[in-house]
């Protein structure tokens, strides 16, 4: 990856699915726990210099009571500033709120993190490119359902729609004094 620089009024990191249901499934290359820690460290790096944090998680439509384990886990402690999204739909752009909510604070990056890569990562990176959003994607801190499907995304699909970086990267690019 070349140079990367972000502002950091104007970057938002989505994680998502960080639940207690979604962390605990069989995923690879990395654990859920190891993507959690992760994601929660970047949410705090992002905080620390005025960027926004987007926690999204799932609900499935048409079904009163969600199964256990739907609500953020505890770790992601969601903190006055952040904004949170209830998505009906596999990426966290369609049926919800999330683009006009990025477009009401001057957002120009996306920077994407969480569970599962091939799922609500990728699909949420598909349409913030199709928005017009500058896309990062953040691969230490996501995985996926199998380890071909993660890597396929990221070597693959990743960099035909955004910008691939690790976790020390992105942190670096938001502030050269963190």
């Amino acid at each position: 990856m070349t140079s990367l620089s972000l502002d950091p009024r104007r970057t938002a990191l989505v994680l998502i699915d960080l639940m207690p249901r979604i962390v605990a499934l069989d995923t690879a290359p990395l654990a859920g726990p190891v993507v959690l820690e992760r994601c929660v460290a970047l949410a705090k790096a992002t905080r620390s210099v005025g960027g926004l944090v987007v926690n999204v998680r799932v609900e499935r439509p048409g079904v009163h009571v969600q199964p256990e384990g739907s609500g953020f886990a505890p770790e992601v402690d969601p903190q006055p500033g952040d904004l949170e999204i209830v998505k009906r739909s596999i990426g966290a752009f369609g049926r919800s709120t999330l683009d006009a909510e990025l477009q009401a604070r001057d957002i120009e990056t996306v920077a994407l993190a969480g569970i599962a890569t091939n799922f609500g990562v990728e699909s949420t990176g598909r349409a913030a490119d199709d928005l017009g959003y500058n896309t990062l994607y953040i691969t230490d801190a996501m995985t996926g359902l199998t380890q071909e499907a993660h890597e396929f995304a990221v070597a693959k699909l990743f960099p035909r729609l955004g910008t691939t970086c690790s976790g020390t990267e992105y942190i670096a690019a938001l502030s050269p004094t963190l």
